[in-house]
C-alpha cells in the first residue's frame, strides 16, 4: 500500500509568467555572498511564503502532484529518503532556486508531462544540497516524469556557485525536455526576465569515445560527473539534434544558439524582457548604452546582450534591493520623464501593454523590473563562511518591490511569520493581518500621486531596512554560543519580530498618508513632523505635464486677462 506523505497543491495559477531574476557571483559581491533576486509578477494572486518542513521518509512513500496544468489526479513522484527544510525558495543548505518564464516555442508544451516548473523547483529544493545536485535532480525528474510548462530560465544558487539553467519541453507525446545550464563566473553578474538568455555554449568533444573528466562541459549522459568542480556547463544530450529534427536549426553544432532555436527574438520580447536585464547591467557597468540599438529593436546593429558582465564595483545586498525597484530611471526608457507619467510622475502603467490611437496607430508601454502586479518579491543571500542556518537569508515581502520594505527571514526557520502565511493572504479578501493587503493599501494610495507621496514611503522603507541591516551584527553575536537547536529557535523569533515590525510601520504609514494628503492637498508640518493646526500646500501638476496640456487642449484652459473696471 502506498504511503502518501504530502501533496504539492499549486493554487497560484499562472502567477509567474512575467518575473525578474538578478544574480551576483560571490566575487562580485562586497562580502563574498552569492546573491539572487525574484520578483514574482502576475495579476490575480496574493503573494505568500511557502514552507515545507524537513523529514525522513520510508521506502515506498509517494508524493501526489497537482500542478496548474491539466489534472494529474492519481499521479505520483517517488519520495526520497530525506527532504530538506524549505522556506520560500531557499532550503536549509542555503540552496536557492528562482525563475522567469520565457514561453519560447509554445508548440513544445506537453500537457501530458507530470511536472510543471514550479513543482520541479520545489522538489529540487527538497532533495538537493547544492546547485549542481539541483541541476542533476531536475534533469532526472523531467526525464522520468515529463515536463508540462513552457520555456523557463531558472536561477540556481548555493553559497559557493551561481548557475543559470534554461529548459523547454519537447511537445505532445515527448516526455522529457531540452535544456542547458551554465555556471556564472564568480566575478560577474547575470540576469533574466522572460526571455531566453543562453545562446552559444561549449559542448563535449563528440569525437572522443571516452568522457574526459577534466572537461569543463558534459552532456546529460554523463550527469554522474556533475560534482566535478571543473564542470561549468551541462546540457541535454539531444539539445541540438532535437532542434534539427524540429527544423529550428540547420547550422554547425558549435554555432548552435539555445535562444535562437527555442525562443526567437522580436522587438516586443526584447523591449519587454531584456530591457530589464540591460537596465540592471547599466546600474553596475558604465558601457551598457552600447546595447541601446538592441533594446530599440535594431537587430542589424546588435542582436544580443552579454549573458553576464563583470561589474565596475562590487555589489551589496542593499544595491540589488534598489535594483529590484527600477523603473528605468535616468535612462532613455525612464517611465517618469514624459506626460504618460501623468500629473505626478507616476512610473506605473495600466495594462494592456499595447494601446491604439484614434487614427489606428499602435503603441506600447515600457515594462520595468518593479511593477504593480508583483505577488511577492525577494532578495536572497547565501554566505559560505557562516553556518547554514544563519548564512542563508531571504529578504522577503509581498507586492511591488518598489513599494515595500524587504524583511530578513532565515533559511532554518520552521514557522512562517503570520503576515506571510498563505491563509492570511487571500486574494479576494482584505485583511489587516496580511502583508500583501497592507502593502497594497499603501501602494495604491501612492501610485496616483507618486511624486507627492513617494517621499513618505521611501522614508519608512529606509527606516525599516536600515534597522534590519544594522541589527544583523547583534544577530551574529547572539548566535555565537548557541547550539543549532537554540539558533533555530532564536532565528524563528527574530524573523517573526522583523515581520511584525514591518506590519506596524506600514499601518502607521497608511494612516499618515490618508491624513497628510487628504483631498489632494498636503498638510503642513513643523520641523519635528507634527501637523500645524492650520495651513496646507497645493502642489499641483508637475511642469512636464503642464507643458503637455497646451498641445492637447489648445486655449481651453488659457487664463484670460481680466480688465479692471477702473480702466474702462
Amino acid at each position: 500500500m502506498k504511503n502518501i506523505l504530502f501533496v504539492l497543491f499549486l493554487t497560484v495559477s499562472l502567477v509567474a509568467n512575467a518575473c525578474t531574476n538578478l544574480i551576483v557571483g560571490k566575487k562580485a559581491s562586497k562580502d563574498g555572498s552569492v546573491m539572487c533576486t525574484y520578483n514574482c509578477d502576475g495579476f490575480g494572486f496574493a503573494g505568500s511564503l511557502f514552507y515545507t518542513p524537513a523529514g525522513r521518509h520510508a521506502a515506498g512513500e509517494k508524493i501526489a502532484i497537482h500542478g496548474w496544468g491539466p489534472s494529474h489526479d492519481g499521479q505520483f513522484v517517488d519520495q526520497v529518503e530525506y527532504t530538506y527544510n524549505v522556506v520560500g525558495f531557499m532550503n536549509e543548505k542555503q540552496l536557492t532556486i528562482v525563475e522567469s518564464t520565457f514561453d519560447g516555442r509554445l508548440e513544445l508544451q506537453n500537457s501530458d508531462g507530470l511536472l510543471d516548473y514550479f513543482s520541479l523547483m520545489r522538489l529540487a529544493l527538497q532533495r538537493s544540497a547544492t546547485a549542481r545536485e539541483a541541476i542533476k535532480c531536475m534533469a532526472e525528474l523531467v526525464e522520468k516524469y515529463g515536463y508540462n510548462s513552457s520555456g523557463e530560465s531558472i536561477t540556481i544558487c548555493d553559497p559557493n556557485e551561481a548557475w543559470i539553467m534554461e529548459i523547454i519541453g519537447k511537445g505532445p507525446g515527448r516526455k522529457g525536455a531540452v535544456w542547458v545550464a551554465l555556471r556564472i563566473p564568480d566575478d560577474c553578474i547575470c540576469a533574466h526576465a522572460n526571455l531566453s538568455r543562453i545562446r552559444q555554449f561549449p559542448m563535449e568533444n563528440t569525437k572522443s569515445k571516452k568522457f574526459d573528466v577534466k572537461s569543463k562541459t558534459l552532456s546529460s549522459k554523463h550527469l554522474q560527473y556533475i560534482n566535478n568542480p571543473q564542470i561549468e556547463c551541462v546540457y541535454a544530450e539531444d539539445v541540438v539534434t532535437f532542434a534539427r529534427e524540429k527544423g529550428y536549426y540547420s547550422g554547425k553544432e558549435e554555432k548552435f544558439s539555445f535562444r535562437d532555436a527555442y525562443c526567437p527574438i522580436d522587438f516586443e520580447n526584447v523591449r519587454y524582457a531584456d530591457a530589464r536585464v540591460w537596465s540592471f547591467f547599466r546600474h553596475h557597468r558604465s558601457d551598457m548604452d552600447h546595447y541601446l540599438p538592441y533594446i530599440n529593436g535594431e537587430f542589424d546593429k546588435c542582436d544580443a546582450l552579454p549573458l553576464w558582465v563583470k561589474p565596475d564595483a562590487l555589489l551589496s545586498m542593499q544595491d540589488i534591493q534598489q535594483d529590484m525597484r527600477d523603473h528605468f530611471e535616468g535612462t532613455p526608457l525612464d517611465m517618469t520623464s514624459d506626460m504618460t507619467a501623468g500629473p505626478w510622475g507616476m512610473p506605473i502603467r495600466p495594462l494592456p501593454m499595447h494601446f491604439r490611437s484614434s487614427d489606428s496607430i499602435d503603441f506600447f508601454r515600457e515594462r520595468p523590473i518593479a511593477t504593480q502586479q508583483s505577488g511577492f518579491t525577494m532578495t536572497c543571500q547565501m554566505r559560505s563562511w557562516l553556518p547554514d542556518d544563519v548564512g542563508g537569508v531571504t529578504w522577503f515581502n509581498c507586492d511591488d518591490a518598489a513599494m515595500v520594505a524587504y524583511v530578513p527571514l532565515y533559511c532554518c526557520i520552521t514557522q512562517v511569520p503570520d503576515p506571510f502565511r498563505p491563509e492570511n493572504n487571500q486574494r479576494n479578501e482584505f485583511s489587516f493581518e496580511s502583508a500583501f493587503w497592507m502593502n497594497n493599501w499603501v501602494a495604491n494610495m501612492v501610485y496616483p500621486r507618486y511624486s507627492m507621496m513617494i517621499g513618505d514611503l521611501r522614508a519608512a522603507q529606509s527606516e525599516l531596512e536600515n534597522y534590519y541591516f544594522d541589527d544583523q551584527d547583534s544577530v551574529m553575536q547572539a548566535i555565537e554560543k548557541l547550539t543549532p537547536a537554540e539558533r533555530r529557535e532564536y532565528l524563528n523569533k527574530k524573523s517573526i519580530a522583523y515581520a511584525k515590525r514591518m506590519m506596524q510601520r506600514w499601518d502607521k504609514l497608511a494612516k499618515c498618508l490618508i491624513v497628510k494628503y487628504n483631498d489632494q492637498v498636503v498638510k503642513r508640518t513643523d520641523e519635528k513632523g507634527n501637523y500645524l493646526r492650520w495651513g496646507y500646500e497645493t502642489p499641483g501638476y508637475n511642469q512636464q505635464f503642464i507643458d503637455a496640456i497646451v498641445p492637447a487642449t489648445g486655449d481651453r484652459y488659457r487664463l484670460k486677462k481680466v480688465i479692471d473696471r477702473r480702466e474702462r
